[in-house]
């Protein structure tokens, strides 16, 4: 509501001839926040992602972003620093793919080529669509965990309490803050982070508790069970965990890139002149 008192007043006293128009290719990293990575933002292994957007420029002030990013997030237990994870011994990477409508408010006026808007700070949110799919290194492949049903999905044990299969696609809701700026009268630098906000506990293929492995292994096969529970020691002795603490439930994943990128106008020309919003 903040965001849309800001924006609606600036956009509705503007001229057309005050707008352009970008494109932009980015280049980033991503990382979550989940069971494996409770807490540390840019935690977990960071890998390599990438994208592009389309930015429309009403003003000065406020821009809206049409926006995809290809990133991969990786977590393991191996890395932390908490003794319980590290005996869970559970890994994942998962690559997410994300399409997001977003909109942008300056801090300071801002035109791509004018002198007098060299660069600004800016917050954005808005509202996206990801896919994704969590995998787990098996003898140095990177096998799926969605159909596996570690925890217990797909299967009588899931059934008897209400698990369903996980869905591998959703929606989320981004949140950061970015600063750009001009580098000549066509182009610009823009750096951005921003973390999702999404419905799912699955990003990492881990939410609540052990699937009894017996029921693993009957109805979903060998690997499923060997991967659902990778434990250095079993608590209590008990080499099947079923009901046993996984995860954590009560919370949902997030996922953040961080970018750096370089855009160039599409419209309105270095020699146009700049009519300022009166």
């Amino acid at each position: 509501m903040v965001f849309l008192c800001a924006v609606i007043p600036e956009v509705a006293g503007q001229r057309r001839f005050d707008q352009s128009k970008e494109l932009g290719l980015a280049l980033g990293t991503g990382y979550y926040l989940g069971d494996l990575n409770p807490g540390k933002h840019l935690g977990g292994r960071l890998n390599a992602g990438f994208g592009g957007y389309y930015r429309h420029n009403f003003t000065g002030r406020i821009s809206m972003r049409a926006n995809f990013f290809r990133g991969q997030v990786e977590a393991w237990d191996a890395d932390s620093s908490d003794p319980w994870q590290q005996n869970r011994n559970l890994h994942f990477r998962n690559e997410i793919s994300e399409v997001s409508a977003l909109i942008e408010i300056n801090y300071l006026e801002h035109r791509m080529g004018n002198p007098g808007d060299r660069f600004t700070a800016f917050l954005f949110t808005g509202i996206a669509a990801y896919s994704h799919s969590p995998e787990a290194l098996v003898d140095g492949l990177w096998i799926p965990l969605q159909p596996l049903g570690t925890e217990g999905q797909g299967t009588t044990w899931g059934e008897s309490l209400g698990l369903d299969p996980y869905s591998t696609a959703g929606f989320s809701v981004p949140f950061g803050f970015g600063f750009k700026a001009n580098i000549g009268p066509f182009m610009a630098i823009c750096f951005d982070w921003a973390v999702r906000k999404t419905w799912t506990d699955f990003l990492d293929d881990v939410s609540g508790s052990y699937a009894d492995a017996l029921v693993l292994q009957q109805e979903k096969g060998e690997l499923s069970m060997e991967l659902a529970d990778q434990s250095l020691i079993q608590l209590g002795g008990d080499s099947n965990q079923g009901g046993k603490q996984r995860g954590d439930p009560g919370r949902s994943d997030k996922y953040g890139f961080l970018s750096a990128s370089i855009s160039f106008r599409i419209s309105k020309k270095p020699t146009t002149c700049w009519v300022q919003p009166s």
